[in-house]
């Protein structure tokens, strides 16, 4: 009996490895939150059984196993189970993700606090001699134990960002004369922090927050790594999907300048509501001090409709909106790049730049507007804008095997989803989008992916769709817009998706890459 208890746990404990690696991955795209994994698990459900029938039937032959007497036969069946568990996992050990797990010390903590919880539920199912339940629950079981795990770890997980947070702040406190500004928006973010950097740095002593570290924990690491006493100016990117993450983040790096570089139906999911996303914000604004300075995108409706009760001095931009403290005229597309003429208090300043698109003008504007706050010379602007590098995948014209690709893989936003079809309209030859469509738009989401392939008739001539559910709306807007269904190609994979650009394109057409979700949200 002891050698069989034995021989079932070793089983249902290699059963549990890949269940528990993919529960680990959800959880942790969908950033540690429970009321996020909630939400994934309703919508891919189905998908969820589909994935694990092979595992389920293998809890079925281990379940007739666990009923069978002792034997040279039942030795080798387990024998055989487990190395077949073994073989499972090490296959899902090489397969490539989009986004793959990433053991973080954090994850590391969760898959100990996981593994005990796993043990103990075993060993009870064992003295209890449920073995058909332990099996059968093998595939389940992680998903389950997701929740304990989250509530057993959060203190742990607070107390260690709180003393990571605490130091951040002495640091910053300590660092007397440092010009910090904040950079907020539902889109743009990034890429404005960049533009920020390249024109600021050529004056200032600069240090930005890399990648999308926009985070409190993201912010923290840099501070704590990278922020040094010969540092004059901090470009600080902050992001929010929860009402109440601007005011801290605010209340943490307290910059004196800020800028709002777009509001939109972004993480309507989280947020409740759209009302809620422009109060949030906003508060990059309402909470800068008196004498501090705020740059404002007067292009965005929500922005420019908002009634500012801080008396802190601002400036607006615009692309459209001419009535704008800067605006711009002359815009012209190529291929390798844009050029404008930035007006200003009556001057007009030629600009050149490799970056592509009218959403990549506002960011300029914005970064423009901070830049001449700062007194940098209308010289070393125009020197940055056209040295600037193009932002990696925002808009990005990059080769690829030797193909013109616009990576603009990180976008994910009505606004600039638009304009990204618009740079791709004015590009010569065959023209190519590649997109598995946007999420986390709460109930607009259906309608905005569907306005989003309504937009595509004109502007793509062949549209290559990833992942055949979440693209519905995308295909049925392409429908209404009288788009030739003929060349719309529905795939699962974005590897499929390369695999077609590079056996039907030439290198004189064109790929815009539009969005890469994470692999739990691509199906």
């Amino acid at each position: 009996m002891i050698v069989k208890n034995i021989a079932v746990l070793i089983c249902c404990a290699l059963a549990m490895l890949v269940p528990m690696k993919h529960a680990l991955h959800v959880f942790q795209q969908n950033r540690y939150e429970c009321g996020r994994l909630t939400e994934w698990i309703k919508e891919n459900l189905s998908m969820n059984v589909k994935n694990s029938m092979g595992i389920l039937l293998l809890c079925v032959i281990a379940t007739i196993v666990s009923f069978m007497q002792w034997s040279f036969g039942w030795l080798l069946i387990t024998v055989f189970l487990l190395v077949l568990f073994l073989y499972l996992y090490s296959k899902e050990t090489k397969k490539k993700y989009i986004k793959p797990l990433v053991y973080t010390a954090r994850v590391k903590r969760q898959i100990v606090v996981m593994v005990i919880l796993a043990c103990v539920i075993e060993v009870l199912l064992v003295w209890k001699e449920l073995y058909f339940t332990l099996l059968w629950s093998a595939y389940f079981l992680p998903w389950i134990i997701l929740y304990p795990m989250s509530l057993i770890t959060s203190p742990i997980e607070a107390s260690i960002r709180q003393s990571y947070l605490n130091d951040a702040k002495r640091i910053l406190d300590s660092h007397a004369g440092l010009i910090k500004i904040g950079i907020t928006g539902s889109f743009g973010k990034t890429t404005t922090k960049n533009i920020m950097q390249a024109m600021v740095s050529e004056q200032f002593n600069s240090l930005m927050t890399p990648a999308s570290y926009n985070t409190p924990m993201g912010i923290t690491r840099t501070i704590r790594e990278m922020l040094k006493p010969i540092h004059q100016v901090f470009v600080c990117e902050m992001g929010a999907d929860h009402v109440g993450d601007i005011e801290e983040l605010m209340n943490f790096v307290h910059p004196q300048i800020g800028v709002v570089t777009s509001i939109g139906p972004q993480h309507l999911n989280t947020f409740g509501s759209q009302e809620n996303i422009i109060r949030e914000k906003m508060k990059m604004i309402e909470m800068l001090p008196s004498d501090g300075f705020g740059a404002l995108n007067y292009d965005n409706p929500f922005i420019r409709n908002y009634k500012i009760k801080n008396p802190v001095e601002t400036i607006t931009y615009g692309v459209h909106s001419k009535d704008t403290d800067i605006t711009v005229e002359d815009i012209h597309y190529t291929p390798s790049g844009s050029s404008f003429t930035v007006v200003y208090k009556g001057e007009r300043i030629a600009m050149e730049t490799k970056l592509l698109g009218e959403l990549n003008i506002l960011n300029i504007l914005s970064a423009i507007a901070v830049a001449k706050h700062l007194g940098v010379t209308w010289s070393v602007i125009q020197r940055a804008v056209k040295q600037m590098k193009q932002v990696e995948h925002r808009l990005e014209l990059k080769k690829i095997n030797g193909y013109r690709f616009i990576d603009d893989a990180f976008n994910a936003n009505p606004t600039g989803s638009a304009m990204a079809l618009e740079v791709l309209g004015m590009m010569p030859n065959t023209r190519i989008i590649v997109t598995p469509g946007m999420i986390d738009l709460g109930e607009k989401q259906f309608e905005i992916n569907k306005h989003f392939g309504s937009l595509m008739k004109g502007k793509a001539d062949i549209v290559i769709l990833v992942g055949k559910n979440q693209t519905k709306p995308i295909y049925e807007g392409l429908e209404e817009s009288g788009y030739n269904m003929e060349n719309v190609i529905v795939l699962d994979k974005v590897k499929e998706a390369f695999t077609y650009v590079y056996t039907h394109a030439t290198p004189a057409d064109t790929i815009l890459l539009e969005n890469d979700l994470p692999d739990a949200f691509n199906h």
